[in-house]
């Protein structure tokens, strides 16, 4: 089937989830097949036309599922259009202008061929419970940084260029 994009993701509290959830929904708007999937629960690429990857970032680097699921199925995302993102900055500078990739994403975007990487503000609730979090937390930066129009628009660009590719022209 044409158009399916998987939007893939890992999250230790949920706001990674959130991101993935609004750009599957700008995908479907656009006329795409779009599933957000945890990475961990992802067996196989191979259903999908494309794939958006995120995931939130902890100390320069994405989270262990992530990084799985790029070792688990390198291969077959090498074969189709792939977009990163990445989650976390505590603070408005995402807003304020690209960020650009830390080292280790700078690898993987590299590694994979990925069309194109980006990095979305973070979250962090009061709630939270993973152990980084937690860390943080201690240190005092609560808050969500998420910019939703950005993070939507980023998804309009990634659904416009997929629509104008041939094989899925109308």
């Amino acid at each position: 089937m044409r158009g399916r994009v998987l939007v893939v993701y890992a999250t230790g509290n949920g706001s990674t989830a959130q991101i993935a959830g609004a750009i599957a929904d700008v995908l479907r708007t656009a006329g795409l097949e779009a599933e957000p999937r945890l990475a961990r629960f992802v067996a196989s690429v191979a259903p999908y036309d494309a794939v958006v990857l995120g995931s939130g970032l902890y100390a320069g680097h994405w989270q262990r599922d992530a990084r799985r699921f790029v070792r688990r199925h390198r291969h077959q995302l090498a074969d189709r259009p792939l977009w990163l993102f990445s989650s976390g900055p505590l603070d408005t500078t995402a807003s304020q202008g690209d960020i650009p990739p830390t080292p280790a994403v700078l690898r993987l975007v590299q590694g994979l061929g990925a069309r194109e990487h980006v990095t979305f503000g973070g979250c962090l609730r009061q709630d939270a419970s993973s152990r980084g979090a937690r860390m943080l937390l201690r240190s005092g930066r609560p808050g969500d940084f998420r910019d939703f129009p950005v993070i939507e628009a980023w998804a309009a660009r990634v659904a416009a260029q997929l629509l104008a590719e041939p094989e899925h022209a109308q």
